[in-house]
């Protein structure tokens, strides 16, 4: 059962396409709604550019939340405490977004997340702690590369870390890339690869982000094969649900109606 309409939407925005979509479907559909980003100080400088576009695009302001005990810094947290991540996910996370979203959000709040139809085990794990979350690009059919494609078609630019061939706008070095993704960083980005090396060492092997496949001994970034791993470039692509949401969307605006 669906959260009564009335209640406020907290669409949590990622500087990314598919939070942002999601935001624009949730405004085109609820009378209250707030947009919510928490600033994370590895992301690449043009994350900012691109919150300012989709605000102009959403038409309200997206409130920047910024954790203040570690400069709002996801290095700075590993630094501090000596620890990166785990099965359970990373220490940032906790510390540089949650925490900033828990101290700002109401209890009556419904979240709405930016998962597409690709991440729906992701979802469903996210409501076993959170029952009232939505997913409106879930329940509209929309994947990843139809986000992308609705953004590209608004003519507004997309974030610099998609059209590096990133998949995401996350980090700049994120500890939950795979292999792939840490030597494209190493050729992209050698002083964020060098920093993350170096919190690696000063951390310990507990801290190594990856595994021998061979032995399962943990292998610093220093030791990763540099020709290890893939990394392809994001899909864009708009099929017939793109479209419809496309066409919701306008429908709701010809209207005025939320």
């Amino acid at each position: 059962m669906k959260p009564e309409k009335n209640r406020r939407r907290v669409c949590h925005f990622s500087c990314g396409a598919a939070s942002a979509v999601a935001a624009k479907l949730t405004l085109a559909n609820y009378p209250r709604v707030a947009v919510v980003n928490a600033f994370v100080a590895e992301e690449h400088d043009d994350n900012r550019r691109f919150l300012r576009d989709v605000e102009q695009w959403l038409g309200v302001e997206i409130v920047q939340l910024r954790d203040t005990t570690h400069n709002a810094s996801a290095y700075e947290v590993f630094r501090r405490s000596r620890f990166i991540k785990s099965r359970n996910g990373a220490k940032c996370t906790s510390v540089v977004k949650r925490r900033v979203l828990d101290a700002w959000k109401s209890p009556d709040d419904v979240h709405v997340l930016g998962y597409t139809v690709e991440e729906k085990n992701r979802a469903d794990r996210y409501l076993d702690h959170e029952p009232d979350a939505e997913f409106p690009l879930i329940d509209a059919g929309v994947t990843k590369a139809e986000c992308l494609a609705i953004l590209d078609r608004t003519g507004i630019i997309l974030p610099v870390m998609y059209r590096m061939g990133y998949s995401n706008a996350n980090c700049i070095g994120c500890v939950k890339g795979g292999a792939g993704y840490w030597n494209k960083i190493r050729r992209d980005f050698p002083d964020r690869f060098e920093e993350m090396a170096a919190i690696e060492e000063l951390v310990g092997e507990a801290g190594f982000l990856f595994r021998d496949r061979n032995t399962g001994k943990r292998i610093s970034l220093r030791q990763l094969d540099p020709a290890s791993g893939r990394h392809d470039e994001p899909e864009i692509e708009c099929g017939f649900v793109c479209l419809a949401v496309e066409d919701q969307l306008a429908d709701k605006a010809i209207g005025g109606g939320r």
